[in-house]
């Protein structure tokens, strides 16, 4: 019998709620009338998430357990469970329980529905700081006016995807990965859930600010060529501004209007320049980043283990995409003729 529904739970040290977050996966699943997997990638937890997870699959066996080498992060995990996933549609959930997994149940009506993306939208945000509030609400907004995917205001990654989205998603293999993006870019029919998050049941957030401003940078940049034309604008400007005060300095000299010799204006000139063109050369410096990211063309991530797999005899772990299995076969036939 193929499985109707894969949850896929990004976990990084979470030994302190990954219990909690089985069983109410498990009891919200329970109710789906849904054959499920929840399939658990563990992305180089040094606590005790790993051994309690890897517990939980030799008593149940519709869990799965992938153990990633090292940390490859949170967007990578979601691509790997999206790579052994084997439902009709897939659900991913981060492990903090912050995303009710009870909202699942109204993903799948809308699923049964025809809808082949639902996406869950934050009314409402439980425990965060008015800092994060903020940056976030702006976040969002910067992206959408920055990049031409329509990606929704104020989501996460928190959604379910139907098959043959999951299949165009394994088949985009770049390495810095913002995955609503991508499932954004992807288009499909799509609707929303409404719900509100709630604190996180234990242990501390994943996501300090380096984190966050990394990930922000990662979906501007790969989704968005304005700031590379933002620089070109402003490049532009700081040159017919400097050429307009080089006029004027000129003619202030010819017509002898008693300038004052002094280096305060001058270092102070170019300390903003030099800081502009630096800026400029940051922002193409990201985009030159992500170009020899792509070049390397490595694996997006490793698998040190897999746990629970073995169980269904029915599971295909790690499928390609059919896009990508047309691709390698016209390759073959070329380099064959």
């Amino acid at each position: 019998m193929p499985i109707g529904c894969s949850v896929i739970v990004p976990m990084f040290n979470e030994e302190e709620v990954i219990e909690h977050t089985y069983n109410r996966l498990k009891r919200v699943m329970d109710c789906s009338e849904e054959d499920y997997e929840l399939i658990f990638v563990n992305d180089g937890s040094v606590d005790r998430t790993a051994e309690i997870v890897e517990a939980i699959c030799r008593r149940d066996p519709k869990v799965r357990l992938i153990q990633f080498s090292r940390n490859f992060g949170h967007q990578i995990a979601i691509s790997a469970g999206m790579d052994y996933a084997a439902g009709q549609s897939i659900v991913i959930i981060d492990a903090d329980l912050q995303d009710p997994p009870e909202v699942i149940l109204e993903m799948l009506d809308k699923w049964r529905e025809g809808y082949e993306v639902v996406y869950g939208k934050r009314m409402k945000r439980k425990g965060e700081t008015v800092f994060k509030k903020v940056t976030a609400k702006m976040f969002y907004r910067l992206l959408g006016k920055m990049t031409q995917v329509d990606i929704p205001l104020d989501t996460g990654d928190f959604r379910l995807i139907d098959r043959k989205v999951c299949d165009v998603l394994k088949g985009l293999k770049e390495k810095n990965r913002f995955v609503r993006g991508l499932v954004g870019w992807a288009g499909f029919r799509q609707t929303r859930v409404e719900y509100v998050r709630e604190e996180r049941f234990a242990g501390v957030t994943k996501y300090p600010l380096r984190k966050m401003l990394r990930f922000a940078a990662d979906g501007i940049t790969s989704f968005s060529h304005k700031p590379l034309k933002i620089a070109s604008y402003v490049g532009f400007v700081l040159s017919f501004s400097s050429f307009v005060y080089l006029f004027v300095v000129l003619l202030q000299k010819w017509l002898e209007l008693g300038m004052v010799p002094g280096w305060a204006s001058i270092v102070a000139i170019n300390l903003f320049f030099n800081g502009i063109v630096l800026m400029l050369l940051g922002v193409m410096g990201e985009y030159i980043g992500r170009i020899y990211d792509e070049t390397k063309d490595r694996p997006l991530y490793i698998v040190r283990e897999k746990v629970g797999f073995e169980y269904d005899d029915n599971h295909v772990s790690g499928r390609q995409s059919p896009y990508l299995e047309e691709r390698l076969r016209e390759q073959v036939e070329e380099y064959a003729g």
